[in-house]
């Protein structure tokens, strides 16, 4: 599915960025039957409902015309949100020096599933968190961003 995603943005992007939009990510996932082509695009003001009819409005046609997709699919197109998922390593750039959760697809050695901190570094193999917590990445089942709410 990861090919269908890479080709998917390869197909969109320049479009979506000349109608003013950055693409964040995009998701072609199978839920129970059914199977999903998530676009996630972003803009420094937000992202709002309207911005996402443009888009969908601007990208259905160049979807249906390139055909990458054979299953039935739906097509969302949305923000990535206030706690973002970290699928990339330019999300993981773009988030040096804030706080992330680390959520693991089991306990580790020191019995923990997930972890919570400032990332200071990062790398194929490992991202590094402060205090010298040190994650190895085929073991992290998500990485998002934390939002404080006050």
């Amino acid at each position: 599915m990861a090919n269908i995603e890479e080709k998917v943005e390869t197909l969109l992007k320049n479009k979506i960025e000349n109608i003013g939009y950055d693409l964040y990510d995009v998701e072609y996932a199978k839920e129970g039957k059914n199977y999903f082509l998530r676009i996630y695009i972003d803009k420094p003001e937000g992202i709002d409902l309207k911005d996402c009819e443009i888009v969908n409005d601007e990208i259905s046609d160049i979807l249906d015309e390139a055909n990458y997709i054979k299953e039935q699919y739906f097509l969302e197109v949305s923000s990535p949100g206030i706690e973002r998922i970290l699928r990339k390593d330019k999300h993981l750039e773009q988030n040096k020096g804030k706080e992330i959760d680390v959520r693991l697809f089991k306990k580790d050695d020191l019995g923990n599933k997930e972890y919570q901190g400032i990332l200071k570094h990062f790398n194929e193999a490992y991202i590094l968190l402060e205090d010298d917590i040190k994650i190895d990445r085929k073991f992290i089942a998500q990485i998002k961003t934390v939002y404080h709410w006050d």
